[in-house]
């Protein structure tokens, strides 16, 4: 006997919602770990909670590295495919986000025409190729300078946790020898003074 078919929708308990996010995130990087281990490839993983925390795994040593190498890629990827739009398009040159959905609502909204040819909708494709792998470029980048962000406020809260530890040590062996000095009869040296 099988388990019944959960409705995927938004949960609308929040503990239950907590429970769940925390559960199937730890599948999630449970499998991230597997999939890298099993077929030897490198694998990153970042989950955004709605309260804004992050959570990554990267199967290599840096995630930062990583970003960076999907962000060259995705560079990559975005110049050879505007070198080829550019090559394709009309003479009207490179078209605005605003122009390609204009575009697209009047040929999907139009019945077939003869102006509907294949070479529109070819060039049309290429445009909105460009287009969606440039969005995604930004995409990438700005989260990359948030996970950069976020390391650089760990880091700084680290050297603060650090040198907090170190006065609190600093100030517990001040009492400890102040409380010493007391115990043994001996009076420390500003006692003296006033002795």
């Amino acid at each position: 006997m099988g388990r019944k078919k959960l409705e995927i929708k938004r949960i609308e308990d929040k503990s239950s919602r907590q429970v769940t996010f925390s559960k199937r995130r730890s599948g999630l990087i449970k499998k991230a770990r597997e999939l890298s281990i099993l077929c030897d490839v490198e694998v990153a993983l970042l989950v955004f909670s709605s309260r804004g925390r992050h959570y990554e795994f990267c199967s290599s040593n840096s995630l930062v590295d990583m970003l960076e190498r999907y962000q060259n890629y995705m560079e990559e990827q975005s110049q050879s495919n505007a070198a080829e739009a550019q090559g394709c398009q009309s003479e009207s040159g490179s078209r605005s986000y605003e122009e390609l959905l204009q575009l697209v609502q009047r040929l999907t909204e139009e019945p077939d025409s003869e102006d509907q040819r294949v070479d529109d909708l070819v060039e049309l494709e290429k445009d909105l190729t460009a287009a969606l792998t440039q969005t995604r470029c930004r995409k990438t980048q700005l989260m990359m300078e948030s996970v950069m962000t976020l390391q650089e406020q760990e880091r700084l809260l680290k050297e603060e946790k650090e040198l907090l530890q170190q006065e609190i040590a600093a100030l517990t062996t001040q009492d400890g020898a102040g409380e010493e000095a007391v115990s043994s009869g001996k009076h420390p040296a500003t006692l003296n003074l006033l002795w």
